[in-house]
C-alpha cells in the first residue's frame, strides 16, 4: 500500500514540478455512420443487390505545448460493426496512430515539425486530410515553415521504406518520395496560394530487373476571392514528370481548372455556382503519353459528387471528367441544409464498344446530393445525406452497370467529440 501511495505522491510532484509553462489538451472523437449503399461509386450491376453497414472511428487525441515545443499524438481505430465476433479476444484493425509530430518554434517566423502528420492546404484539391474517410490521411515527413507577416512558406519532405533493410528492395506501400513548397499570401480581400509537389514511385523496371523511381510534378495555383456577401474561388494545376504504363516508360501531360463562386443572398440562403475541368485522353489515342490528371492526395469525396464514381480510389488514368455544378445552402438555427446538383462530361472521346468507328456522347450523367446537419449541442453534431445518380450510357460503358437501376446512396453519421480534459501551467 505505501508503494502505491509513493508512487502517486511522486506522479503528483512530477506534474506539478514539471509542468510549468505546459499545456496539454486531450479530447476523444466517436463517430459511427450508417450507409445504405445502391449504386455507390459504380452503377449496379444485373443480379446485384443493396447493401447496408455502420462503420465507425474512435480516436484519442493528445496535444501537448511546453513554450517552444508543440506536439501531438492521435491514435486511433476504425471498425465496422460485426467485423469480430462479440467474444472476440483481438482487435481486427487493432489500434493505429493517425499522427505523431512534434514541432519545435526556432522564433516567430521559423519552425520545424518531424513525425506522422496531417498534410492540408487549400481546398484540399490537391493535398488533404480526407476526413470524410473513417481513416483519413497522414504522412511521414519533415516539415519546415516560414511565417512572416502577411506570408507563410511550407517545405516539405519524405522518404518512405517497408522496414529497416539491409539492402536496397522494391517499396510500393506508397510513393517512394516526396518533395514539395506551398507559398500563401493575401491582397485586402484577395488570397493567393502557390503550389509545387513532387512525387516518386518506385517500380522494377522489366527488362533490366533494375529499381527505378519515376516523378511526378504538381503544380499550379488557388486563388480565393471574398467581399461583402459575395466569394469565390479558382485553381489551376498541371502535371508533368515520368509514368509507368505496363512495361513502357512515358511522360506526362495533364492539366486541371476549377472555379467556384457564390452570393449571399439573405443571412441564411447561400447560392452558387461551379465548374471543374480535370483532362483525361482520348480512348482512341494511341498516344503514350498520360494525359489524364491525377489529384494526388486529395480530398476527393469532397469533390464530383458525394457518390464517389470519380477519383475516390477510382478513375485514375482515363478520359477525364467535366462537372458542371450548383450549390445551395440554407442555415438556421442548429440546422443546415445543402442540395447539390452536378452535371458530368468527359473531357475526352470515349468509342462506342459495339462500333469503333463512333464515339459516344460525352454526358456521362447527372448526380443529386441532399444533406442536412444538426447541432444538437457543442460536442455533437448529427448530419445524414441522400443522394440519386441519373446515368447514361456512356456511364455505363465506363462504370459497367445498368443505369436502369435506381442508383442511389444514404448515409447518417453521429460525430461525438468531448474534451477529455486541459490543463495549462
Amino acid at each position: 500500500m505505501k508503494l502505491y501511495q509513493k508512487m502517486g505522491l511522486s506522479l503528483l510532484l512530477m506534474i506539478g514540478t514539471g509542468a510549468f509553462a505546459q499545456e496539454l489538451d486531450a479530447n476523444l472523437q466517436l463517430r459511427p455512420r450508417y450507409e445504405y449503399r445502391n449504386g455507390f461509386k459504380e452503377l449496379m450491376k444485373d443480379g446485384s443487390l443493396p447493401t447496408s453497414f455502420v462503420s465507425q472511428r474512435s480516436r484519442l487525441n493528445f496535444n501537448f505545448k511546453q513554450d517552444k515545443l508543440k506536439a501531438k499524438l492521435t491514435f486511433q481505430n476504425i471498425r465496422v460493426w460485426g467485423d469480430v465476433p462479440t467474444t472476440t479476444t483481438s482487435d481486427k484493425n487493432g489500434i493505429a496512430l493517425f499522427e505523431a509530430w512534434a514541432q519545435y518554434d526556432f522564433n516567430a517566423k521559423w519552425s520545424a515539425r518531424l513525425g506522422r502528420q496531417v498534410l492540408s492546404y487549400d481546398n484540399q484539391r490537391i493535398m488533404g486530410e480526407i476526413d470524410w474517410a473513417q481513416q483519413g490521411q497522414s504522412h511521414d515527413a519533415a516539415l519546415i515553415t516560414f511565417k512572416p507577416n502577411n506570408h507563410q512558406l511550407d517545405l516539405g519532405f519524405a522518404v518512405n521504406s517497408d522496414s529497416e533493410k539491409l539492402y536496397r528492395d522494391l517499396y510500393t506501400t506508397s510513393y517512394k518520395h516526396m518533395q514539395y513548397a506551398w507559398y500563401h499570401t493575401s491582397f485586402s480581400n484577395l488570397n493567393m496560394s502557390l503550389l509545387f509537389l513532387n512525387v516518386g514511385f518506385q517500380y522494377k523496371d522489366v527488362p533490366t530487373n533494375e529499381l527505378e523511381v519515376d516523378d511526378m510534378q504538381t503544380f499550379g495555383t488557388y486563388l480565393s476571392y471574398k467581399k461583402n456577401k459575395f466569394d469565390g474561388n479558382l485553381g489551376v494545376y498541371g502535371q508533368t514528370g515520368e509514368g509507368k504504363l505496363v512495361t513502357e516508360n512515358t511522360s506526362i501531360s495533364a492539366l486541371y481548372g476549377g472555379l467556384n463562386v457564390s452570393y449571399a443572398i439573405t443571412d441564411k440562403f447561400k447560392a452558387g455556382l461551379g465548374y471543374e475541368y480535370l483532362s483525361g485522353k482520348d480512348q482512341d489515342d494511341t498516344d503514350s503519353k498520360i494525359k489524364s490528371f491525377n489529384p494526388i492526395f486529395g480530398t476527393n469525396h469532397g469533390f464530383n459528387g458525394f457518390m464517389d464514381y470519380f477519383y475516390v480510389g477510382n478513375y485514375k488514368n482515363t478520359v477525364g471528367l467535366q462537372d458542371v455544378f450548383a450549390k445551395f445552402t440554407y442555415a438556421t438555427g442548429k440546422w443546415q441544409f445543402n442540395a447539390m446538383p452536378h452535371v458530368f462530361l468527359t473531357a475526352a472521346d470515349v468509342i462506342d464498344p459495339t462500333d469503333a468507328t463512333k464515339k459516344m456522347d460525352s454526358y456521362l450523367g447527372t448526380e443529386i446530393d441532399l444533406t442536412a446537419t444538426y447541432t444538437l449541442q457543442k460536442d455533437i453534431n448529427i448530419t445524414g445525406g441522400y443522394s440519386q445518380m441519373f446515368g447514361s450510357d456512356t456511364m455505363e460503358v465506363l462504370k459497367v452497370g445498368n443505369k436502369g437501376y435506381d442508383n442511389n446512396w444514404a448515409w447518417v453519421m453521429i460525430s461525438i467529440n468531448p474534451r477529455i480534459f486541459t490543463t495549462a501551467k
